[in-house]
């Protein structure tokens, strides 16, 4: 089968772990609310990319706004992993500028050429479980999880990889949310692929992919924003096995370290994890984070 047969097998709900499951589904009737309202849209072939590019822009936005205050509002700027290193408007123009090259290059021609080439897509008629649907994403989380470790290992001992694709990633030491995406366009595709391909593998819910493509965005902000806030994922998932923002600004400190875009155990497998280097307010004993809790 080509990719194409995969992917409308795998939307139309044709032989996947979604097909005929019960009506009884909590998801169903916001599905049947997509279907009524929204399904032209649902169908149209660029909507995963417009879904990926706007949840990228709103919460990138979020983040933004935050390191644009923090410097004057002490309650923000305690929870950053480098409160004496403000960011500015220089970096932000910088990596904002990559962005948009990149989307303008690589992003809106791929999304235009699926709109002309590819029919829409069929959708089912019933929804994922709920419990499909969290599994799904969790397995789409595991697989790209590993195929993120070793490309990212690899672009990191192969010297040529480094210099040629994956080394203007790294010209921040310190992370902030527009770092998400100042990448090569090689690896944005890379990411996207990954991304758009495995709910075609595990065979997912078109619903399920959807959430998938969201949460894969939202995480990787979350771990380039440069915040420890409480609810970050990080401090919510036990025993450390999630990498959460302060695993991965270590890395972009020491980048030997910490590859692994979710989860920590291969990482603790391959003898490339290490914590997190502690930041200059917790160094000085916490005086800014006391404050944080008192406001």
């Amino acid at each position: 089968l080509s990719l194409q047969d995969l992917a409308l097998s795998w939307m139309s709900g044709e032989d996947n772990v979604t097909g005929g499951q019960p009506q009884g589904s909590v998801l169903q009737p916001f599905w049947d609310y997509l279907h009524q309202n929204h399904h032209d849209l649902l169908r149209s072939p660029p909507f995963p990319v417009v879904l990926s590019v706007t949840t990228y822009f709103l919460l990138v936005g979020v983040y933004t706004v935050l390191d644009l205050l923090a410097p004057t509002w002490p309650c923000i700027n305690c929870y950053r992993l480098h409160p004496d290193r403000p960011v500015t408007w220089q970096n932000i123009w910088t990596t904002l500028g990559v962005t948009i090259y990149n989307h303008l290059l690589y992003i809106f021609p791929a999304t235009v050429a699926q709109w002309l080439w590819r029919p829409p897509t069929p959708l089912p008629r019933e929804a994922p479980t709920f419990w499909s649907f969290v599994l799904g994403i969790l397995g789409c989380m595991v697989v790209f999880d590993f195929q993120y470790y070793v490309w990212h290992l690899l672009h990191h001992q192969v010297p040529w990889l480094y210099r040629t694709f994956h080394a203007v990633h790294h010209q921040y030491n310190q992370t902030f949310s527009l770092v998400t995406q100042y990448l090569s366009g090689w690896e944005l595709f890379n990411l996207g692929l990954w991304a758009t391909i495995d709910p075609i593998l595990l065979q997912c819910h078109c619903l399920t992919a959807w959430g998938f493509m969201v949460f894969n965005i939202y995480v990787s902000i979350e771990q380039h924003c440069g915040y420890d806030f409480p609810w970050a994922l990080h401090n919510l998932v036990p025993f450390g096995l999630w990498c959460g923002a302060p695993k991965h600004d270590t890395h972009h400190q020491r980048p030997s370290t910490n590859f692994a875009p979710f989860f920590s155990h291969w990482d603790w497998l391959g003898g490339t994890h290490t914590v997190p280097t502690p930041s200059s307010h917790a160094a000085a004993g916490e005086p800014d984070k006391t404050k944080c809790r008192k406001d």
